[in-house]
């Protein structure tokens, strides 16, 4: 009960803040878009924080199609990596989230990037809502900063989450392999 509660204080300060929000800077600036994202990224991390969940919907597992993960290399993950690190986001990370060679620092960060993806999903839906909005209320050029944003924001972190994950996990099964062969009584 006091989970629900949390949640739902989180959602309704959420709504507050971005009305608030838009009552005090135009919709159609970049400030707006800027902020409203910002915005957006405490309020989910707040939210996924208080949810608590496993991430265990089979959402998150790799499809068929998306193996070798050619179709994001294609669509230019490789590039925003190297742009996270250009801007130095990849060494802030690593401050928060260090990556160990053990078994539990794997674990850790994969599911973080579960918690990641489910975040910019959220995320980019509502600022979808507020890019489509603002595209017909005052244009399509008055929108073009929300759906920048957007895309460089929240759409590439969510293809970059699906394009480590699969290593993660592979790297986290030879970890743990590798644990239980260490673990065995030798004969």
């Amino acid at each position: 009960m006091k989970k629900q509660l949390t949640l739902t204080l989180i959602v309704i300060v959420s709504i507050g803040a971005v009305y608030a929000m838009a009552k005090f800077i135009k919709m159609d600036t970049f400030p707006f878009a800027w902020a409203l994202n910002f915005l957006l990224m405490g309020c989910v991390g707040f939210f996924s924080d208080a949810q608590q969940s496993d991430f265990n919907s089979p959402y998150f597992d790799e499809k068929k199609w998306e193996r070798g993960g050619e179709i994001y290399e294609y669509l230019g993950v490789n590039v925003f990596r190297r742009l996270l690190v250009l801007v130095g986001w990849e060494k802030l990370t690593r401050k928060a989230l260090p990556i160990g060679n053990d078994t539990a620092s794997l674990s850790k960060l994969y599911v973080q990037t579960k918690k990641s993806e489910q975040n910019h999903i959220i995320i980019f839906i509502i600022v979808l809502g507020f890019n489509v909005y603002v595209a017909l209320k005052f244009g399509f050029t008055k929108s073009v900063w929300l759906l920048v944003l957007n895309v460089l924001l929240h759409l590439y972190p969510i293809l970059l989450q699906r394009y480590n994950r699969p290593r993660i996990k592979r790297i986290l099964r030879l970890s743990e392999r590798r644990n239980s062969c260490d673990n065995r009584d030798p004969i």
